[in-house]
């Protein structure tokens, strides 16, 4: 179960199509959910993300500066088939650790689209391990907030389509 805090953000992130206020107000934020290392239990967290102009999403354990890897990191590292929604909808994915020229690289990248993370990586005393996480092939699922209600306009399982005559 998610602190407190997390859960909020992941029932306003779900209940709003991706979109969160307060602290992280038009920030980039997707749902990453691991299988628990020791439990087998899912895991939902809430994270920052950036994209490396292909297909992969890239995200950043951080921790918020904390001195150890966040658990999601630990779990991943340990079955690296994820779930990752990303406000519109929900998708398997391969989560892969960055390495080396790679992993410095795709830091700078994210250091300068928000100087953020090289305090956070100060301050942890640590290297922050990059992830990518790569979809795996087949269609995403749409969320339900992007889900039309039956007889109207829309797929099967009445998602939206593009050029339906929906917003999306």
């Amino acid at each position: 179960m998610p602190n407190e805090f997390n859960q909020q953000i992941i029932e306003e992130f779900r209940a709003n199509g991706g979109r969160v206020g307060g602290w992280f107000e038009g920030a980039r934020l997707l749902l990453l959910t691991t299988t628990g290392v020791r439990s087998g239990v899912a895991h939902t967290t809430p994270l920052g993300h950036l994209s490396d102009g292909g297909d992969r999403i890239l995200v950043i354990a951080s921790a918020g500066g904390a001195p150890r890897d966040p658990q999601w990191l630990r779990n991943l590292v340990a079955d690296p088939l994820v779930t990752v929604e990303d406000g519109t909808s929900t998708y398997r994915a391969r989560a892969q650790v960055l390495t080396g020229a790679e992993r410095d690289a795709v830091f700078d990248l994210a250091v300068r689209a928000d100087p953020g993370w090289a305090d956070y990586q100060v301050r942890s005393g640590r290297v922050l391990p990059v992830v990518a996480l790569v979809p795996l092939p087949g269609p995403p699922t749409p969320t339900a907030a992007h889900r039309c209600p039956p007889g109207t306009s829309g797929g099967p399982g009445g998602a939206v389509q593009p050029g339906a005559g929906s917003a999306v």
